[in-house]
């Protein structure tokens, strides 16, 4: 039987991966039966879900899952805009200064193998057309990505984030998922190059592309200024 810790995991991970859409109205006796548990817990696991942004509740109406309003999220990928394309830049300029020293540590390695093995599950998923797994792939490579920086404060930045950006991930993985994935192969191949412009250029379209992607099904005006601008590396 799943515990509290769990359950908000377990019920988080269905809101992220598109199980449990916006607007769907839950109740304690729905997710308890979904989940295996006690009302308990999940009435604590609504609270947290709540304080996260992720559940909206209210006195003799109940919960439903949240909607992310176009300016939240908006604001959202512009600072996942800033704070990865500095971690790939710092990615690959420590990547060029390892090389140019003597052997990358043992801990830089585990990371970039970690970061093939990534790309590799998420290329047999769009192979396969299971492109629902590349939200949690898509998650593991930017968090990677900025361990492979070296920078405590930018993974621990992006790893706050991290949901969040996820869910809004989530809800265009059918229509640009499968599109943007190669991406990723060409942000780190310019990291493994220690090509500290290439990295940042290529991160940060990578992210304005999501952007763009999603103000283009609420604001196409909003969508226009972001292509024809261009993010700042």
């Amino acid at each position: 039987m799943l515990n509290g810790t769990s359950v908000i995991d377990a019920i988080r991970h269905d809101i992220v991966t598109g199980e449990l859409q916006p607007g769907t109205r839950v109740t304690e006796v729905f997710l308890a039966e979904r989940y295996g548990v006690s009302r308990v817990p999940v009435r604590e696991a609504l609270r947290g879900l709540e304080g996260e942004g992720f559940v909206v509740s209210r006195p003799n109406v109940g919960s439903r899952i949240a909607d992310i309003p176009f300016d939240e999220a908006d604001d959202l990928f512009a600072v996942r805009e800033a704070l990865e394309t500095a971690t790939a830049r710092r990615a690959a300029a420590r990547a060029r200064t390892l090389f140019d020293a003597a052997a990358p540590p043992a801990d830089w390695w585990r990371v970039r193998r970690e970061l093939g093995e990534v790309l590799d599950a998420g290329d047999a998923a769009v192979a396969r057309d299971e492109l629902d797994q590349l939200v949690d792939l898509n998650e593991r490579f930017h968090l990677l990505v900025a361990e492979l920086s070296g920078s405590t404060t930018l993974a621990t930045l992006l790893r706050q984030l991290s949901r969040k950006i996820e869910w809004l991930y989530a809800l265009d993985t059918s229509s640009r998922g499968k599109r943007l994935w190669p991406d990723h192969r060409r942000i780190l191949a310019a990291i493994d190059a220690g090509d500290v412009d290439e990295a940042a250029e290529r991160m940060a379209w990578h992210v304005r592309e999501s952007r763009i992607g999603y103000a283009a099904r609420s604001s196409p005006e909003q969508a226009d200024a972001l292509r024809s601008t261009g993010p700042t590396v």
